[in-house]
């Protein structure tokens, strides 16, 4: 049996999203891409064929992965979560003790992960490390070069 793959309820509704477009749209664009391809003739040398071929390798490829990911999937229920401590779904403002910089992140489920938009995994460093923290926390959190942080507020959006 897979592991549950936790996500927010808009986390999910973005995996369904993209499973629907890749199943009705990328599937019957690449169909038409290896129809016209093969309608050119030899296809031992056809860089168009291979091209086609190796994108509906790609889309399929993807497909299973949501397939996988979204029956596995354990939703998040945002409205239980609290604004007491941190937990997946919540929203924290964090300060780094060693330069003073003030970040917000939202905790989810490794399949939602995005630092880069502020969205970071219940099981990183920082996310595991803030888990179950409150505010006014000070906690250490070990990763490659170990560092500390104050949890400054905690939301639920």
């Amino acid at each position: 049996m897979a592991d549950k793959q936790k996500l927010t309820k808009a986390g999910y509704k973005k995996l369904q999203d993209e499973l629907k477009y890749l199943v009705d749209v990328a599937r019957e664009e690449i169909k038409v891409q290896l129809a016209e391809a093969r309608a050119q003739g030899d296809l031992s040398e056809n860089a168009d064929y291979d091209a086609a071929r190796a994108k509906q390798a790609e889309v399929e490829g993807r497909i299973k992965e949501i397939e996988n990911i979204i029956a596995n999937a354990e939703i998040i229920e945002e409205g239980k979560a609290s604004n007491k401590k941190v937990g997946l779904g919540s929203t924290v403002t964090i300060r780094f003790l060693e330069n003073n910089k003030e970040v917000s992140y939202m905790i989810v489920g490794t399949v939602e992960s995005d630092p880069v938009n502020g969205k970071i995994s219940n099981s990183c460093p920082l996310g595991e490390a803030l888990v179950g923290k409150t505010v006014g926390d000070i906690i250490e959190v070990k990763a490659i070069k170990t560092y500390k942080v104050e949890i400054l507020k905690i939301e639920i959006k």
